[in-house]
């Protein structure tokens, strides 16, 4: 079978009409949800270097604006060349398959909505990882990976106000409402064997930051999905949220400048990597994993509670690399409680 060709059978098992092109996070073939929360957990590994990267800048001085933009203003050119080498490659394999592999539906598709796209991209990428670069400030790596699991609550309570009850994207899974609230204990669980005797008014804005970005994050996802829908695959709706959320990540850029002059050397290498392993790897393989279930709220919900894995990476490696604090008895029984509630998400979406 080519690559641009499927059998019936293949296009009766994964849902498709024959004839349509398999792409990255529509249609990865085979796994059903499995695969889709392989892909998540994978992800929350990569992504976990954030959390540690952005705490060992912090401690060292770095400005969090400079950490929150670079790593944007780094991984944009990367998704651009993604893209316009798979179009290459497309149209010297397929003169068919070109126009719908390289660059040009994410120019076409920026300029048929540029408003909605900058809006919704600037939520889900800026009002996310801003808050988080801020959050790095203020309490260990760990803590802010803990806090910010609230994130797979408010993506399943706010799939209704998102797509209304009549839409089958909207409905609440109670099970995985559930779930969410066994994750949401032992995220308040690991707060509480923080280490910490008092919650400082700096530490209590930190752990608001990251709230806010819990919420604006699935938001801005569902909402780039709707706007891509089947138009785009996953490098070219990551380059499209790139290209929209750009304005911000150059204000905030300006910000950090003004604020505490350019950025270190080693802050230059630190979100350099974070870009490749956190801003490319992570989100391709997470926005893959979320796209392919979208219209599955149980199966979504899973995938976006394999987000809570990112707390026991971070745990265990936080300590080791920046010999910090490591997590309590206590701690580590809320962590243990976000595991069970994963694994018993995984069992759920597999259903």
């Amino acid at each position: 079978m080519s690559a641009g060709t499927m059998t019936m059978a293949d296009a009766r098992a994964w849902g498709r009409p024959a004839g349509r092109r398999r792409r990255l996070g529509a249609t990865w073939p085979g796994g059903g949800a499995t695969a889709s929360i392989g892909l998540g957990v994978l992800g929350a590994l990569f992504f976990s270097s954030s959390f540690i990267a952005n705490r060992l800048m912090a401690v060292g001085g770095g400005a969090w604006e400079w950490t929150a933009s670079l790593r944007f203003l780094y991984s944009l050119p990367i998704f651009l060349a993604i893209v316009a080498v798979r179009g290459a490659r497309a149209s010297r394999a397929s003169a068919e398959s070109a126009p719908e592999l390289g660059l040009g539906p994410v120019l076409g598709a920026l300029r048929a909505a540029p408003g909605r796209w900058m809006l919704w991209s600037t939520v889900c990428f800026g009002l996310f990882y801003a808050p988080l670069c801020f959050a790095a400030t203020t309490s260990p790596g760990w803590m802010v990976a803990a806090t910010w699991q609230v994130t797979i609550v408010c993506g399943v309570v706010l799939a209704p106000l998102l797509y209304g009850r009549g839409d089958e994207r909207g409905r609440v899974p109670m099970r995985g409402l559930a779930l969410s609230g066994l994750i949401l204990a032992g995220v308040f669980v690991t707060q509480l064997g923080g280490g910490q005797s008092a919650l400082t008014w700096k530490a209590a804005l930190g752990v608001g930051a990251v709230l806010f970005g819990a919420v604006a994050y699935p938001v801005g996802n569902r909402r780039a999905m709707d706007l891509a829908g089947d138009g785009l695959d996953t490098f070219q709706r990551l380059a499209a949220m790139s290209l929209a959320s750009l304005p911000f990540w150059l204000v905030i850029a300006v910000i950090g400048g003004l604020r505490a002059g350019l950025p270190t050397s080693g802050q230059l290498s630190a979100t350099a990597v974070v870009a490749v392993f956190s801003g490319v790897i992570a989100t391709t393989l997470f926005f893959a994993a979320t796209n392919r279930e979208r219209s599955h709220p149980m199966r979504l919900a899973a995938v976006e509670a394999t987000q809570a894995a990112e707390v026991v990476f971070v745990a265990m490696l936080e300590p080791v690399i920046l010999h910090s604090s490591a997590p309590g008895g206590v701690g580590w029984a809320g962590i243990g409680a976000i595991t069970v509630g994963v694994m018993l998400y995984a069992l759920a979406g597999k259903r």
